[in-house]
């Protein structure tokens, strides 16, 4: 199959999914400015906690293809957790979408929710220091089923972009940064006979 039928298959398949709207097919100067964006992302500091570590979109990035699409508030977020809290390579938090167990967290007095964020252990706060052993917030590579199924396309990876990568792709698509729309980045590589 022609990679350019691959792509517009992918395309559709994008398009299809629940809450997607506009999407953009990236190219290497987009790639690059990304690349530069999710860089100086990931050493500001992530919601007063540490730094960052998108793995998620640096996956994406070493894909044959990446798309951009935006997002209304109708999108299925990929299964969690979608933010990972570590500190000294351990797991010590992540976000929950599960509302009854995060009610049930809250009752915990050695756990601390921050939205839907929960700390397992608050004496890590104690431990860390902001400059020299921050915390790190991992935004994780996804998996993305709708698009998995296509033929010839394989490692398959979603992601979640820093607000300054959404920007700029909210920018080149022509849209406004409005409440309720966010951007996923999507990528993959050709038939890699991986199956």
């Amino acid at each position: 199959m022609e990679h350019d039928a691959i792509i517009e298959n992918v395309k559709t398949c994008i398009i299809n999914m629940k809450g997607v709207g506009n999407t953009l097919l990236l190219n290497e100067e987009d790639r690059e400015i990304i690349r530069e964006l999710e860089k100086k992302a990931d050493e500001m500091t992530l919601m007063g906690l540490g730094r960052g570590d998108n793995k998620g979109v640096k996956a994406v990035l070493k894909s044959d293809v990446i798309f951009a699409f935006t997002t209304n508030m109708d999108f299925n977020w990929p299964e969690g957790p979608n933010v990972i809290l570590m500190h000294n390579d351990c797991v010590v938090g992540q976000d929950l979408d599960d509302e009854a167990k995060l009610e049930e967290v809250k009752s915990c007095k050695d756990k601390l929710v921050i939205g839907n964020i929960v700390i397992y252990d608050t004496s890590v706060l104690k431990k860390m220091d902001a400059k020299t052993n921050p915390l790190v917030v991992v935004l994780p590579p996804k998996p993305c089923k709708d698009v998995e199924c296509v033929n010839n396309v394989c490692n398959v990876v979603l992601a979640s972009p820093s607000p300054p990568s959404d920007e700029y792709l909210k920018g080149k698509m022509g849209l406004d940064n409005l409440h309720g729309t966010g951007t996923f980045l999507l990528g993959f590589d050709f038939d890699c006979s991986c199956n």
